[in-house]
């Protein structure tokens, strides 16, 4: 799930280069969502890191708000702002009701919830696969 990002062949980079290129970007992404979470006071920040275990993505954010009104003010910038820096646009789906709000962009996908919901469904517990893991994680 490695967004393209490709190196003009005018630059004479090699593709091993343009590999280290796209790794930084996506790793920029992910500390773009951290930021942006930081910002918009997200409680419990936790990211887990699914590369080499998951094909779906590199990083699950998954965070809380306090409000259904924090979660889609949240998740609604989180959308722009990653469409902005150019890491393209991103899927959101659980909007209208913002108990659970996903944010798919691309290596990083984002779960944002109210605490009540979070607790009921414990991806962290699910998404773990060591023990203590997610717990590590903390952003």
């Amino acid at each position: 799930m490695t967004q393209a990002h490709t190196v003009p062949a005018s630059a004479g980079a090699s593709p091993a280069a343009a590999l280290v290129a796209a790794d930084m970007n996506d790793a920029d992404l992910h500390d773009l969502v951290l930021a942006q979470l930081d910002d918009d006071q997200a409680q419990d920040v936790v990211s887990i890191p699914l590369e080499g275990k998951s094909s779906i993505a590199d990083h699950m954010v998954i965070a809380s708000g306090r409000s259904t009104r924090q979660v889609a003010s949240m998740a609604q910038k989180l959308a722009e702002k990653v469409k902005e820096k150019g890491f393209g646009p991103v899927r959101v789906e659980g909007l209208p009701a913002a108990d659970w709000v996903l944010i798919d962009a691309g290596d990083v996908i984002v779960h944002l919830f109210r605490p009540e919901v979070r607790s009921f469904y414990n991806l962290e517990r699910m998404w773990s696969f060591e023990t203590g893991e997610a717990a590590g994680g903390r952003a």
